[in-house]
């Protein structure tokens, strides 16, 4: 019996190691400038975690047209974040979560959206990046709704199940960066775009929605003001600085044997984060992806808990009836239930890896000395006149940058 559970085990602890290995290539290809996974393989034939992956390494290797394809492909799809349909919740409850298809976070829809609009403004295509603003902002009121729909459910849920409240509770209430899924980041950077086109209402929309997300944050403030005196900003470059990684899920498992029952074993996932990011001197946070993330995901992780110990339960019936069905095949259909038991009860530890940690914003007007107190290559600077508006994306990983675009805001 000790033999058989080793093996399950191991087994298991295979299957996880596998996926988290992938992750931990794709972030460290990601850290060496080889943006690209897959350059074989069809955009249609793309699994919904590779479409985001190489959605934004296409954005990295100024691939903007094929990255904007690629993200589209994903919206294609029309995954819901928060739905799940009977087939879904079966097989991950009978056979694990690796069995189906990556199953997207709410953030993850906006921040498609967020490098859509960096595709287009790096094209100059800024009709269809105005497309791509509206489009987003229904999806984020559409999916405030859903996500408060998301925590009353799980209130019910906890309620029905008091004996995992304390587990399920458990430090859940560290993360509640904000009650509605928004992106702060996004919300700024449709904000600037609106200002630059001396759009005065759409400007003064977004750049309040970004406000109130980030209060403290002083560029906010300045172009907000901009806005509601209907006043285009002059000679102005913003920096937008992603650092680090965003958070990463491991898989936690617990198993004990009942005597005449069986293996109770079950997983849930947990995060750890990345202590990597830079701050770039004199830059203000404009979205802490770390919060974005948990607030997120410590809703998803009540209805992954409750899921586990479901499963836990019902898979233990199995291999009692099994141990105990008095016939001379008992021992071996005991032993595949336990296989079954422990080789079916993964947890879902899949993320868009390569996600930033944090996203800072600078805003300079564009003289010598705020030019060169800026951390950019001379050849970038040259590029920034006195008579035009900028936009600075910057991806640092570490203490070096691997990607650094510069987009003239003149349509």
């Amino acid at each position: 019996m000790k033999k058989i559970l080793l093996v399950c085990i191991l087994f298991l602890s295979g299957c996880s190691a596998a996926i988290q290995s992938h992750l931990d290539d794709v972030q460290t290809n990601f850290a060496n400038q080889d943006f690209i996974q897959s350059e074989n393989q069809s955009v249609e034939d793309e699994n919904n975690l590779d479409l985001l992956i190489n959605g934004m390494g296409l954005f990295h290797a100024n691939k903007y047209q094929e990255s904007d394809l690629t993200f589209e492909e994903f919206n294609k799809r029309h995954l819901s974040e928060t739905s799940s349909s009977f087939s879904r919740e079966a097989s991950t409850l009978l056979f694990g979560n690796a069995v189906n298809s990556y199953k997207p976070y709410m953030m993850d829809s906006l921040f498609v959206s967020y490098y859509q609009l960096w595709n287009l403004l790096a094209m100059h295509d800024f009709d269809n990046a105005r497309v791509v603003i509206n489009q987003s902002y229904a999806r984020q009121q559409n999916m405030s709704v859903e996500y408060k729909k998301l925590i009353e459910e799980n209130k019910s849920a906890i309620t029905e199940k008091s004996e995992y409240a304390e587990i399920i509770n458990e430090n859940a209430g560290d993360w509640l960066a904000f009650r509605d899924i928004m992106n702060p980041a996004l919300m700024y950077l449709s904000g600037i775009y609106f200002l630059n086109m001396g759009e005065w209402a759409d400007a003064e929309l977004y750049l309040n929605r970004a406000s109130g997300m980030m209060p403290e944050n002083k560029f906010i403030k300045q172009d907000l003001e901009l806005a509601k005196k209907h006043q285009k900003p002059k000679n102005i470059t913003w920096v937008f600085s992603e650092s680090g990684f965003a958070p990463r899920l491991r898989e936690q498992g617990a198993s004990f044997y009942l005597p005449n029952v069986g293996i109770v074993y079950f997983s849930i996932s947990e995060p750890y984060f990345d202590g990597n990011a830079v701050k770039p001197a004199n830059s203000q946070m404009i979205a802490n992806v770390d919060e974005l993330f948990m607030t997120e995901y410590s809703q998803y992780r009540i209805n992954e808990i409750l899921r586990s110990y479901a499963s836990a339960v019902s898979k233990t019936i199995l291999q009692a009836t099994a141990y105990n069905s008095n016939n001379k095949s008992s021992l071996l259909l005991g032993a595949m239930s336990t296989i079954y038991t422990v080789s079916s009860s993964s947890a879902e530890i899949r993320t868009w890896a390569t996600l930033p940690k944090h996203i800072y914003i600078n805003r300079i007007t564009n003289d010598k000395s705020n030019l060169n107190a800026l951390d950019l290559d001379d050849s970038i600077k040259s590029e920034i006149k006195q008579n035009a508006n900028y936009l600075v994306y910057k991806r640092i990983l570490g203490d070096r940058s691997v990607d650094t675009k510069l987009i003239n805001m003149k349509k």
